[in-house]
């Protein structure tokens, strides 16, 4: 009979393999593989020092998508968005999902809404902010002015990456300070700052820091004023990336996208509420008018000839196909329930907060799902919320503290951003465990309870 004679890695469960017993390089490429699912376990192994992303409350991003979405996911990794020649019915789809946002924030029935999928709305704010500060330089030229001193105007409410967009492109930034009084930024903030050479006026719907959103319409009245007895035609750019897929369900009265006239573009973080793994962004015009022809490549060599708007190239095209399948999935009907439920739960999770009576809430958690606290007795050190930080990660809470950006930093914040997997028994679990975390920092630093907190919203100007 033969004698059939079989491998190590034939023989050896995973974890018996020799591959186990010595370690991995860390900087170098090995000089030896290894079999597939020994790499593979190594990997899953290290990734279990990262924390949860169910508990993650520092991030807005999804970590939750249906099984049908995460099949999908490895029916479409193969395929390259930029592939437009290739993959035509893939590119269609990136634009009615385009369209469909455009829509969403109510782009006019005459007009056209354009724009691009990102890799996130870091991407798509420094595109959109591109096309403003190059339709300004054509204005300028025509009424033979100088070009050399762009500024853009925006609170410090913003998230980094408008101040990255200002230090790569070589464009001044004028920033509103807040105070300790108030997070966001005003139309006397604009004021003050815009001039002939404002390429555009940056308003936030739902900051990172606190979740408030800036006055939008009262901004553009201004902007409208300004136009009328000076000519300065300055557009506003609406950073959406957090308040984009929240508002138009839970508040869709309030004016702050494109039925504003002043508002030619917006920007929104698709991974965040839209409900989308990471990572995708979008960056929508009003009209096809809006976006200089000058900034749109015609590209030949992948195949065919196609346009590109972006500063990626390659790209994976699952996230775009997901918003796809989300927008068929739900619906506005299901999208409204989500979030409204999202909704509830930061509510629910603030009053319960609320009812601790150490803390003072910043902003409103009607506006976007963010609780964002300071310490209620000013006389508390600022450190507490740091070590209320770290205790709640023993327990695999991830919630960030930080203080507020100049000149409110000496306001400390600790914040939570509920999303859709967070449900009301986590909250419950969430405050039980804040409980905890209080009195275990009270007998690490014998701090005495202070009297119940004003529980009303504070930060609004």
């Amino acid at each position: 009979m033969k004698r059939i004679r079989h491998t190590d890695a034939e023989l050896a469960p995973t974890y018996a393999s020799r591959d186990f017993a010595r370690s991995i390089p860390r900087d170098r490429i090995p000089h030896d593989g290894m079999p597939a699912e020994v790499a593979a376990q190594l990997v899953r192994d290290e990734l279990q020092l990262d924390g949860n992303p169910a508990l993650n409350l520092a991030s807005f991003v999804t970590t939750w998508m249906e099984p049908e979405a995460d099949r999908l996911v490895g029916d479409v990794l193969n395929k390259n968005l930029i592939d437009q020649d290739e993959y035509p019915q893939t590119d269609e789809i990136h634009r009615r999902v385009v369209s469909m946002i455009g829509r969403l924030f109510h782009a006019p029935d005459d007009a056209t809404p354009v724009g691009t999928c990102t890799v996130g709305s870091s991407e798509a704010i420094m595109l959109g902010l591109l096309a403003h500060k190059w339709a300004w330089r054509k204005r300028r030229e025509s009424q033979g002015a100088p070009t050399d001193r762009p500024n853009v105007v925006f609170g410090a409410d913003v998230h980094t990456c408008w101040e990255k967009f200002t230090r790569y492109f070589d464009v001044e930034a004028r920033i509103a300070p807040l105070s300790p009084d108030c997070h966001i930024l005003t139309p006397q903030g604009v004021a003050d700052r815009v001039d002939e050479n404002t390429i555009a006026v940056g308003c936030v719907l739902g900051t990172t820091f606190t979740g408030q959103i800036d006055p939008i319409a009262e901004i553009a009245t201004l902007l409208d004023q300004l136009q009328a007895e000076k000519g300065w035609n300055i557009p506003i750019h609406v950073d959406a990336a957090s308040g984009g897929f929240v508002v138009p369900f839970v508040n869709p009265e309030l004016a702050w996208d494109f039925r504003l006239e002043r508002v030619r573009s917006i920007n929104v973080s698709n991974h965040k509420f839209g409900l989308v793994y990471p990572g995708i962004g979008t960056v929508v015009f009003r009209d096809t008018t809006d976006l200089p022809d000058e900034l749109v490549f015609k590209i030949s060599y992948l195949g065919g000839e196609m346009s590109n708007y972006s500063l990626n190239f390659s790209r994976a095209s699952a996230p775009v196909l997901l918003q796809y399948f989300n927008f068929l999935r739900l619906g506005v009907a299901g999208y409204s329930r989500i979030i409204g439920n999202i909704m509830e739960n930061a509510t629910y999770l603030q009053e319960r907060i609320d009812s601790l009576g150490r803390f003072r809430r910043l902003g409103d958690t009607r506006a976007i799902p963010v609780v964002a606290l300071t310490l209620a007795d000013p006389s508390e050190p600022s450190e507490t919320l740091d070590l209320l930080s770290e205790t709640l990660r023993e327990r695999g809470w991830i919630v960030p503290a930080y203080p507020l950006p100049p000149n409110a930093q000496e306001i400390r914040v600790l914040r939570a951003v509920v999303r859709e997997n967070f449900s009301r028994d986590l909250a419950e679990l969430f405050v039980s465990d804040l409980k905890a975390a209080l009195a275990k920092v009270d007998r690490l630093r014998a701090v005495h309870l202070p009297p119940a907190s004003d529980s009303r919203p504070h930060g609004v100007c």
